[in-house]
């Protein structure tokens, strides 16, 4: 039970670095829900509509369309009407919003310690470089 407990507070250290950082940057600030709705449009593979989004995260379709409002407002996502069934609204990608999706999960991935490839370039680099005696 320790260790499960220490598990959740390291999960929850860490979503609340990546928010921290997340609001410090220069950019967007999402509100839960749209990060919800923005997350379940880039990591769940296949087509999402409003109301497929109302029920996987169990909110009303206006809550969606809200969020779905904001996101089009930032361009991370944008909705089109499904050219199959035209009562059926589609929550499309945009590079901005893979773009978004890189910074965070580099946000997130500092915050739980683990290293980019960018630093451990950098560390191998460091590990390969002659070393001056102390002097």
């Amino acid at each position: 039970m320790a260790q499960n407990s220490s598990t959740t507070d390291q999960l929850v250290n860490t979503l609340r670095d990546t928010i921290v950082a997340m609001v410090r940057r220069d950019g967007p600030d999402l509100s839960a829900r749209q990060l919800g709705v923005f997350l379940t449009c880039y990591l769940e593979e296949g087509a999402h509509t409003v109301r497929g989004l109302a029920a996987a995260l169990n909110v009303s379709k206006p809550a969606i369309t809200r969020a779905l409002d904001r996101l089009g407002e930032l361009d991370l996502a944008r909705r089109k009407v499904d050219p199959m069934d035209r009562r059926s609204v589609l929550v499309q990608r945009t590079l901005k919003g893979s773009a978004y999706l890189r910074e965070l999960r580099s946000i997130m991935g500092e915050a739980a310690g683990v290293p980019t490839a960018a630093r451990t370039a950098k560390i191998v680099r460091e590990e390969r470089a002659p070393r001056r005696a102390a002097g």
